[in-house]
């Protein structure tokens, strides 16, 4: 699947891993669409790449549809990165009582719920295309997080929504191989983003520290060089990527 040329929405792509994708795919020649909430900060950069911004909730389904919408405006749609989300923390059980039931909704319609919305919405585009040389006629590209895996105290929302990205992966990719169109997943370790800038520097550097190798916060580039080779390498299908540094999280 070669970039140039062709068309791709990038969910959260106003910030951290998803505008490092979005700049990435801009340097390689693809066309972008940034989907996110952010409108200022979206609307910058989608000018400064030459792209086009849509103000996104990526859980409603009118959002995503005119997220699709513009994409098919600027020619043909190939690619979708998920990477909008929200990260919450609260326990099951916390000093103020049971964890919100709302809160547990709600980062499940985000991150779970809103990832489904926007592949099934894009997939139905990409099926309609024309197949490239390879017979791929799309690929399809979520985040996870290594919580799905080693969930740590106070992430029982977060865990259970990057679970359900891990969970669906594989049938999705099943479910669309006839169409031609690959599905797959990263699952990031500890990356410097701003929902984790949030946090105190000395957590920060205890993070990092906590990386076996290489002993440093990811970077939304290392995070796009990933989604650059899952486009390019068309073998690539129906799996999630651990991107960590070998870390394993600790309870807390």
């Amino acid at each position: 699947m070669d970039i140039a040329g062709k068309v791709f929405i990038v969910t959260g792509g106003a910030s951290g891993l998803g505008e490092g994708t979005a700049r990435m795919l801009a340097r390689s020649g693809g066309k972008v669409v940034i989907a996110d909430l952010q409108a200022d900060k979206g609307e910058a950069v989608a000018k400064e790449l030459g792209g086009v911004f849509v103000k996104c909730d990526v859980s409603q389904e009118a959002d995503g549809q005119a997220a699709v919408a513009a994409a098919l405006k600027l020619g043909k749609l190939v690619g979708l990165v998920n990477c909008a989300g929200i990260a919450p923390a609260a326990k099951t059980v916390g000093k103020d009582g049971a964890h919100a039931l709302a809160l547990f909704a709600k980062v499940v319609t985000v991150n779970l719920v809103g990832s489904f919305n926007m592949i099934r919405l894009a997939a139905e585009a990409m099926a309609k295309n024309d197949p490239e040389p390879t017979g791929e006629r799309g690929v399809l590209i979520s985040t996870a997080s290594v919580a799905a895996y080693d969930g740590q105290i106070g992430q029982a929302a977060y865990s259970a929504s990057k679970g359900g990205v891990v969970g669906m992966t594989l049938p999705i990719a099943r479910d669309l191989a006839r169409n031609g169109i690959r599905n797959m997943t990263i699952a990031p370790g500890i990356f410097g983003t701003p929902m984790l800038f949030a946090m105190p520097k000395e957590v920060q550097d205890a993070l990092a520290a906590g990386v076996p190798f290489p002993s440093r916060l990811g970077t939304p580039e290392d995070y796009a060089k990933l989604v650059h080779q899952i486009i390019t390498n068309d073998m690539l299908n129906g799996e999630v990527i651990r991107l960590d540094g070998a870390i394993r999280l600790a309870p807390k």
